[in-house]
C-alpha cells in the first residue's frame, strides 16, 4: 500500500471504531479519553494482534490479509459498502463475492415496483427467482403468487413451463439469451453452489436446457426487446431496461415497458 492510502485506511478504521457504544459489547463505558470502542478491544473481537492492529491504525503494518480484513470488517459491524469500501483501501479491489441468498426484499423496493403501474417490473435474484412484482406483471406474464416459491423461477418456467413457452414469440432465441444471462448473473454473485443445484436440475428436466448450458454462451442482460403471445391482450411488444440494486448485487430490477400507447392502454383495461 502507498503511504497515502495507509493513512486512509487508518483513519476509515478510526472512524469507524470510534461510532460504536462500548456498552453494548459489554465493556465499560467509563473513562474513556475518546468515544468508541480502544484498539485493544477491537483487537481482541478481531483475535489479532492489539500492537499490530495499532500499527494499521498508523500507517505502519502493511497490508492484512483478506482473512484478517473480515474479522476485523465483523469486530467493526461494517455494513456490506463499508467492508467493500475497506478492501478497496487496503487492495486497490473489492472483497470476493459470496453469495448470501435473500429471503425476499424491502417494503421500499416492493412500492418502487408498484409505482410502474402500467409496466410489468419484476426483482430477482442470482439464480433466476423472482422475489417481487407488480401487477402489470401479474396480468401480463404469470401470477407469481399463486406459484410455489420454488416454482417462481424464470428458467423453470421458461424451460420446464409449456404455458409459459408458448408465450414466447421466438422461444429458442429467448431460450438461449436468458442461459447465457442466467450463466454471467450467477457467477458475478457468487452463487456456484446455488447454480449447480439449479443447472442439473433443470439439464434432468429438459434436453434443451442441458444442450445450451453446454454451450457456454455468454450475455448481459442489460436492455432488449420482447414479443409476447398473451391469451387477453394478443400480440404485445415491451422493451426491457434491467437495473442494478444498490448495495444488493445479487438482486436486480427488470422494467418492461409498453412499446406503443395501444399497449399501455390494453394492459390498463386488463387491470
Amino acid at each position: 500500500m502507498s503511504e497515502q492510502t495507509e493513512h486512509l485506511l487508518g483513519a476509515f478504521l478510526k472512524y469507524c471504531r470510534s461510532r460504536l457504544d462500548p456498552a453494548s459489547f459489554g465493556y465499560s463505558s467509563g473513562r474513556r479519553r475518546t468515544p468508541g470502542l480502544r484498539r485493544e478491544e477491537v483487537a481482541q473481537r478481531a483475535n489479532i494482534s492489539t500492537t499490530w492492529y495499532a500499527w494499521l491504525e498508523q500507517g505502519r503494518g502493511g497490508a492484512p490479509s483478506t482473512q484478517v480484513l473480515n474479522r476485523i470488517a465483523q469486530s467493526l459491524l461494517l455494513t456490506e459498502p463499508e467492508r467493500e469500501h475497506l478492501f478497496m483501501l487496503a487492495f486497490g479491489h473489492p472483497p470476493e463475492v459470496v453469495y448470501r441468498a435473500p429471503e425476499g426484499v424491502t417494503p421500499r423496493l416492493q412500492r418502487v415496483l408498484d409505482t410502474f403501474e402500467y409496466s410489468p417490473a419484476i426483482i430477482k435474484n442470482a439464480t433466476w427467482d423472482v422475489l417481487a412484482w407488480n401487477r402489470a406483471a401479474a396480468v401480463v406474464f404469470i401470477d407469481y403468487g399463486q406459484l410455489p416459491p420454488s416454482d417462481r423461477n424464470i428458467l423453470r418456467l421458461m424451460f420446464c413451463d409449456p404455458a409459459a413457452r408458448a408465450k414466447q414469440d421466438d422461444w429458442a432465441s429467448i431460450a438461449r439469451f436468458i442461459v447465457g444471462a442466467f450463466r454471467a448473473d450467477a457467477i458475478r454473485a457468487g452463487a456456484t453452489n446455488e447454480v449447480s443445484k439449479l443447472v442439473d436440475e433443470l439439464c434432468s428436466q429438459s434436453p434443451e436446457f442441458a444442450a445450451l448450458w453446454r454451450d457456454n454462451n455468454i450475455q448481459v442482460h442489460g436492455e432488449g426487446t420482447k414479443r409476447l403471445h398473451h391469451g387477453t391482450l394478443g400480440v404485445i411488444e415491451l422493451e426491457y431496461s434491467a437495473f442494478a440494486v444498490d448495495g444488493r448485487p445479487d438482486l436486480s430490477m427488470i422494467v418492461y415497458n409498453p412499446v406503443i400507447t395501444a399497449n399501455a392502454e390494453r394492459i390498463r383495461t386488463l387491470l
